[in-house]
């Protein structure tokens, strides 16, 4: 990129130079040379444009190409008990193909553009030396030498020339790859950010959903909630999937904003915080862990960079990770692999776990946590949960009723709106849908 650059930089100041040098020598000549020229840079054009919306198309042929990759190594234990080896082989290669067939044509058109310049080069001199001789023989201001040297310095502008033409054709690649670049910098921002915001710095009271309405593509995913959730406690969101939990959930941290009414932390509303600073007091925990291809203690520390080993250490164990740690061969060095590959499913969660410790917010989400676990590392996970949430204002969404029997309130929703809400003991007494909910998982 930057000898393309410098090349355009440079190469043009001595073609200038020499079509002077040219006019001095001959006008007359020259005149039939400034007519040529916009033939041939229309030319060059031509093909140029043509490479700018291939390497467009490749971009987008690249991507499909690495998603469908993605897609079948992360989901690759499900493919083979499926048997779909074959199908996502030949969406690969049917991609794959479409990228090689673009390429091609790119790099057919991206090796022209020397040999056109060339050949192009050629017939201007050919044509120089014709009207060139003619005005020699008719001793109509040019002399045999003077045409001698015209054609020398014509010669020693082709190849400035030829480098100008190749880099505007890598300029035009460039310049496909930055439109792809720039349509997801300029993608719409799901949440807009306050320039003004206020720094949240601390919580003291309540979260306060107010009318709450929230609806994606014209559907109704929330309808007029309003919950309070004070300080300390901790609130379990149930029902039915699709009922709203995980939408109501991710109001609180701005992943989405609300439709109609309003999120208020400590009576202020939540888009009149600074987004970051609203994100620096929670942590989550989701139903599928997210790691990265790191050590363990990497892994816990990410978004607390500064963590000491001794703080890394007693997150661990608090989150009941630290005794399978130990007994790994590095220990917290231990690298884990891509997602975290290298762990069990129980170990992968209670690692999530420890880095919400770590980060040691004010309040808590928890999205169906245990879920996806076995009977034990379930036990474990949900004992590491107990031990985080205490003196924390936490949102627990359940799948597992009996892990949220204990909760403060539990919030039954329904098509986006509360249907039923109170304790396990007053909503099992209300013989409603929430003790439907219970019987059918036969959690007595």
């Amino acid at each position: 990129v930057i000898g393309t650059f410098d090349g355009l930089i440079k190469d043009p100041i001595t073609v200038i130079g020499y079509l002077v040098a040219l006019v001095v020598i001959s006008p007359k000549l020259s005149l039939f040379l400034l007519i040529l020229l916009p033939v041939t840079g229309l030319l060059i054009g031509r093909v140029s444009r043509k490479l700018k919306r291939q390497s467009q198309d490749a971009a987008v042929k690249l991507g499909e190409s690495l998603s469908i990759l993605d897609e079948t190594l992360g989901g690759l234990r499900v493919i083979k008990a499926f048997l779909a080896e074959k199908i996502l082989s030949t969406r690969f290669h049917s991609v794959n193909d479409d990228l090689f067939k673009v390429r091609k044509k790119m790099g057919a058109r991206r090796d022209l553009a020397s040999p056109l310049t060339e050949v192009l080069g050629v017939m201007v001199l050919s044509t120089i030396l014709y009207f060139g001789g003619r005005l020699v023989l008719a001793k109509e201001g040019l002399e045999a030498g003077e045409l001698l040297v015209y054609i020398a310095a014509f010669a020693m502008l082709i190849n400035p020339a030829k480098n100008i033409s190749t880099a505007f054709f890598n300029i035009q690649r460039g310049a496909a790859a930055l439109i792809r670049v720039e349509e997801v910098l300029k993608a719409p921002v799901v949440v807009d950010e306050n320039p003004n915001g206020t720094q949240l710095n601390s919580f003291n009271e309540k979260i306060e959903f107010r009318n709450v309405v929230f609806s994606y593509d014209d559907v109704i995913i929330l309808n007029q909630v309003n919950l309070t959730i004070n300080k300390g406690k901790t609130i379990a969101l149930v029902g039915s999937s699709g009922a709203g939990k995980s939408t109501l959930a991710d109001l609180v941290p701005r992943f989405h904003d609300v439709t109609g009414g309003q999120v208020l932390i400590d009576d202020v509303n939540i888009k009149d915080y600074s987004l970051q600073s609203v994100r620096a007091m929670m942590s989550i925990v989701t139903q599928e862990p997210i790691l990265f291809n790191d050590t363990i203690a990497n892994n816990i520390a990410l978004g607390t960079p500064n963590a000491t080993e001794e703080e890394i250490m007693r997150a661990a164990k608090i989150a009941n990770a630290h005794d399978f740690i130990i007994q790994k061969e590095h220990g917290y060095q231990t690298n884990i692999g891509d997602r975290g590959s290298k762990l069990s499913g129980g170990e992968r969660q209670r690692l999530t776990i420890a880095r919400a410790v770590l980060k040691n917010p004010p309040i808590l989400i928890l999205d169906e946590a245990t879920s996806s676990l076995d009977t034990e590392s379930e036990r474990l996970v949900q004992d590491a949960i107990n031990n985080m949430m205490q003196n924390r204002t936490s949102i627990v969404i359940a799948h597992r009723l009996s892990t949220i029997r204990h909760a403060d309130e539990i919030i039954v929703l329904q098509k986006g709106k509360i249907v039923e809400r109170g304790t396990h003991g007053e909503l099992i007494a209300q013989n409603g849908f929430y003790r439907k909910l219970v019987e059918m998982q036969e959690v007595k």
